[in-house]
C-alpha cells in the first residue's frame, strides 16, 4: 500500500519475551522431556547463553534444540535418534510443528514426537507466562510514527498463533500489515516473499534483534536496523528518531549501516 515496507522481528525485538521464554519453557522442557535432570545447570546455562547472548541468539526453536542436543549427545549422555533429527534439521525448508508432525506420520524415528511434545509444550508454556510479556519502551510510539510512510510487516520465526496474540493484546495489530511468522518459512524466504509483491529493494527495511535477521536483510539486499540487547528502548528510540528518517530521506548508506552493525555484534560477543 505504500512505497516503503519495514520488517520487524516479534520476540527479542519488539517484544520483551525472550528471556522469560527461554528461562522459562524453552530450556526447562527440554531437560524434563529428556531427562536430563543430573545436568540440568550446565545445560540450561548453555541453552541461554546460545538463545539470548551470542550470535546464534535468536534462531530458530528446532534448530537450536539440534544444538544443544548435540551437545548434550557429546558430553552427557547418548541422545537416541539424534542423527535422524540432525538430517531433518539440515534438509527441511519449513521449521514447524506441522513438518515434525510429517516425520511422525512417516515413521521415521520416535524423537520426532518427543520434539513435538517440547514444542507443544512450549506453546502452551507461553500461554501461561502472559502476564510477563509485554512490548519493549518505544514500540508503540515507533510503530504509530513509522507507519505513516512505510506498509509493517512482522517477519519472524517464532508461534504464529503467539504472535498474533502478542501483538493483539498490546494493541500494535493496527499498524501491521503483514504477519509471516514459523509457519511462513525462514525469514530470508519470507522477505523474499514481500519483495515479490512490488517492493524495491533500497526501501525494505529488516529490524531485528538477532544475527539470523541481518542474513535474512543482506540475502535479500535489503537494509537492516539492529535492536540491540539489554538496549531495547535506546534502539527504538534511535530508530524513531534518527534511523528511520534517514531510511525515509534516502541517508540510510553503507557507511551508516555499518556503524550500526558494528555496535550490534559486539553486544553479543
Amino acid at each position: 500500500m505504500k512505497e516503503y515496507l519495514i520488517c520487524i522481528d516479534s520476540d527479542g525485538c519488539a517484544i520483551d519475551s525472550m528471556e522469560c521464554k527461554h528461562r522459562h519453557c524453552f530450556g526447562p522442557y527440554i531437560i524434563d522431556i529428556w531427562h536430563l535432570e543430573q545436568w540440568k545447570d550446565e545445560i540450561l546455562n548453555r541453552w541461554n547463553e546460545i538463545n539470548l547472548y551470542s550470535l546464534k541468539r535468536g534462531i530458530n526453536r528446532f534448530l537450536g534444540l539440534k544444538m544443544i542436543l548435540c551437545e548434550v549427545d557429546a558430553s552427557y549422555c547418548r541422545i537416541d535418534g539424534l542423527s535422524h533429527y540432525v538430517k531433518w534439521c539440515e534438509e527441511t525448508r519449513t521449521y514447524s510443528n506441522a513438518a515434525i508432525k510429517e516425520q511422525i506420520n512417516q515413521g521415521t524415528h520416535s524423537i520426532f514426537e518427543r520434539v513435538l511434545d517440547w514444542s507443544n509444550r512450549v506453546n502452551n508454556g507461553v500461554k501461561e507466562i502472559a502476564d510477563k510479556i509485554k512490548p519493549f519502551d518505544g514500540v508503540k510510539d515507533a510503530l504509530v510514527l513509522i507507519h505513516k510512510n512505510a506498509d509493517i510487516a512482522i517477519v519472524s520465526s517464532a508461534n504464529p498463533q503467539a504472535v498474533q496474540d502478542e501483538w493483539t493484546r498490546f494493541e500494535l495489530m493496527e499498524y501491521v500489515d503483514y504477519v509471516m511468522a514459523q509457519d511462513a518459512g525462514t525469514k530470508k524466504d519470507c522477505i523474499k516473499t514481500l519483495l515479490s509483491m512490488g517492493y524495491q529493494e533500497n526501501k525494505v527495511l529488516m529490524v531485528g534483534d538477532a544475527l539470523g535477521d541481518k542474513k535474512a536483510a543482506f540475502s535479500n539486499y535489503v537494509k537492516f536496523f539492529p535492536i540491540i540487547v539489554r538496549k531495547e528502548s535506546e534502539s527504538w528510540n534511535m530508530l524513531m528518531t534518527e534511523s528511520s528518517q534517514k531510511f525515509f530521506d534516502g541517508t540510510f548508506n553503507d557507511a551508516y549501516q555499518n556503524e550500526l552493525i558494528c555496535l550490534f555484534e559486539e553486544s553479543l560477543k
